[in-house]
């Protein structure tokens, strides 16, 4: 089996999938900030823990949304998609299983 060696097909490049849905992204990242800005000014403000949290896991919902689609674009991009080597496919699938675990924790 062939040593992963994070080389590319001629052509292709890791960033190819954040670049198509680069606007989308940064308009979410924009939103998660703004998300993030309510919590202090909530903790500023000394709302009740309620209303904190609930800001919280907005901001974390957002977070977590904002990965599954990076995540996904990733996984159709450069494990699933035909043009990509079975090595490269192998182990693209190892690696996004890794940051998939490393993001669950």
């Amino acid at each position: 089996m062939p040593t992963w060696t994070s080389e590319y097909p001629p052509g292709y490049t890791s960033a190819m999938h954040t670049q198509r849905h680069r606007s989308k992204l940064v308009t979410r990242v924009r939103r998660i900030r703004g998300q993030l800005e309510a919590v202090e000014k909530s903790l500023a403000a000394g709302q009740s823990c309620r209303d904190v949290v609930l800001t919280i896991a907005a901001a974390r919902g957002a977070i977590n949304a904002l990965a599954a689609e990076v995540i996904c674009d990733h996984l159709l991009e450069h494990v699933a998609a035909p043009r990509i080597p079975s090595a490269v496919r192998a182990a693209e699938a190892n690696e996004l299983a890794r940051i998939i675990r490393q993001f669950a924790r």
